[in-house]
């Protein structure tokens, strides 16, 4: 029972417990790798036969419209999943969520959605409030460009005050292309 005990101890000591924490989201985020490469390959399987039943089936000169709308969607839906994974990817490398690659998955869904409205069946409010959202995401998308330098420079400054804890690696140069 004290063996027992020790152990537990030294497992719980800060260290330690950091070590098996970093390995639990290390497997947790390769989990979802896993997860995300499923739903790509599901998507463009559903993709690949949306695609091969619309040519087959689509009159010639009758492609135009909705049908290109919902193949536009299903072509984002799979950008969007690659983004993620992507996302997923950037976490397992460097331990950090990076904010442009965020905001560059949740414009591409919020532009997804635009391009599948049906505007028919969307009321102005909607639409207004997609608007708001892509706004609001480009400016966020501006100011995190802005302000990088200066956030990796206070995350630096207040990491070396806090014992053991490693400098984080900022990138000097973002990955996603914008």
């Amino acid at each position: 029972m004290v063996h027992w005990a020790r152990q537990l101890r030294n497992q719980l000591k800060d260290e330690m417990f950091l070590r098996r924490l970093h390995q639990f989201e290390g497997s947790i985020s390769k989990l979802l790798s896993l997860g995300m490469i499923v739903v790509i390959l599901a998507l463009v399987a559903d993709l690949v036969v949306v695609l091969t039943q619309t040519i087959i089936d689509t009159d010639p000169g009758a492609f135009v419209g909705q049908t290109v709308l919902d193949i536009f969607g299903l072509f984002l839906s799979v950008l969007i999943a690659l983004e993620i994974l992507e996302n997923i990817t950037a976490y397992i490398r460097k331990h950090v969520i990076q904010v442009e690659l965020v905001i560059a998955t949740a414009l591409i869904a919020v532009g997804r959605k635009f391009i599948i409205l049906d505007l028919s069946k969307t009321s102005g409010v909607t639409i207004i409030g997609l608007a708001l959202a892509i706004f609001a995401l480009a400016d966020i998308a501006r100011a995190t460009r802005v302000s990088e330098s200066w956030l990796q420079g206070h995350v630096n400054a207040r990491c070396e005050t806090v014992p053991n804890v490693p400098k984080p690696q900022g990138n000097k140069q973002s990955e996603s292309s914008w």
